[in-house]
């Protein structure tokens, strides 16, 4: 009997040396939290915000905003690489005829040939564009829904310069620099009868803002009547960043504005390398722009009208320039 308890005690503490043995690569008692509870104790850092913790409704929210921001952008970015439509039959026509650039006529299956679906027809072959004959779904789908009489003219994006690109031109011309700038015209047609008047009175170029201005649509180049392939149309991706620019490259920044103390009929600096910035009819220049210039000048007006547009205003501060260059007093 105590042999067996013996052995029976033997093989226990076997049993208890083998359990040590086994816990012995671990530091201090075999049993334990293993550092778990202090860890708990120790601080997680502040606390992020609302629209950071997954599950809660601010973060639901945030990542709904941001995947219609995506969606927006991605929008914003097809329409702007995508070409023009030119829809109706007058709008058809009258871009024909002012040289509009275009890659293609679409006319509509069995469309009733007037006369000006015939002049479109002719106009595009004359001009070596690609014509389409085109179910009228289709037409539908490529105007967006728009009125189309059954024709579409397929205009393509405006291959815009760089603003260094008229800084370089207007500097090595034989002239002095001259540039214009348009700061908020939102009227396509603005933008056309200025880049009309530039090239009419020797301009080298024409600068306008990349977000909330007009583009060089079909409707510029119409107003433009063709000049606008002969005179280079820049965005800026900021404008007063370009016009600071210019001014360290030498060039005077003279801003159009009602409320100028100088009339533009004085304007003595007017032979010198300068660009001329005309802003939006009803909110003029914008006070950024206006602060950038080094001066301001005016264009009198006796009668009653109140303001002028920035194609008209333009074409009077361009001729005026021009006249003193010119030599006249």
């Amino acid at each position: 009997m105590d042999g067996g308890l013996a052995m029976a005690g033997g093989n226990k503490g076997g049993l208890g040396g083998r359990g040590n043995k086994a816990g012995s690569h671990r530091k201090g008692a075999a049993v334990g939290s293993g550092g778990n509870r202090r860890r708990a104790l120790e601080g997680k850092g502040p606390t992020p915000p609302a629209s950071a913790r997954k599950g809660h409704p601010a973060q639901r929210k945030a990542a709904v905003a941001a995947k219609r921001a995506a969606v927006t952008q991605q929008r914003a970015k097809r329409t702007k690489e995508a070409p023009e439509v030119v829809a109706g039959r007058n709008a058809v026509v009258e871009a024909l005829r002012a040289g509009v650039p275009s890659t293609a006529l679409h006319v509509a299956e069995r469309i009733e040939l007037d006369e000006r679906v015939r002049e479109c027809i002719k106009l595009a072959k004359a001009l070596g564009i690609a014509l389409l004959e085109s179910p009228r779904a289709e037409l539908d789908r490529i105007t967006n829904g728009a009125f189309h009489q059954g024709i579409a003219l397929a205009v393509p994006p405006y291959s815009y310069a760089h603003p260094d690109d008229l800084l370089s031109a207007a500097t090595q011309a034989v002239q002095p620099a001259l540039l214009v700038a348009l700061d908020g015209v939102t009227d396509p047609r603005n933008l056309g009868a200025v880049v009309r008047s530039a090239a009419a009175f020797g301009a080298h170029g024409v600068l306008v803002p990349e977000r909330r201005a007009a583009g060089m649509t079909a409707s510029a180049w119409k107003t433009s009547a063709g000049t606008a392939a002969r005179i280079p149309v820049a965005r800026a991706t900021n404008l007063t960043r370009s016009l600071k620019s210019y001014q360290e490259a030498g060039l005077l920044v003279v801003g159009l504005a009602a409320e100028a103390a100088l009339d533009i009929t004085e304007f003595a600096a007017a032979t010198d390398p300068l660009v001329l910035v005309a802003g939006s009819e009803g909110q003029g220049l914008s006070r950024l722009v206006s602060e950038t210039c080094d001066l301001l000048v005016r264009i009198p007006m006796p009668g009653e009208a109140e303001s002028l547009n920035a194609g008209v205003a333009t074409g009077i501060a361009l001729y005026e320039v021009s006249r003193r260059r010119s030599g006249g007093a």
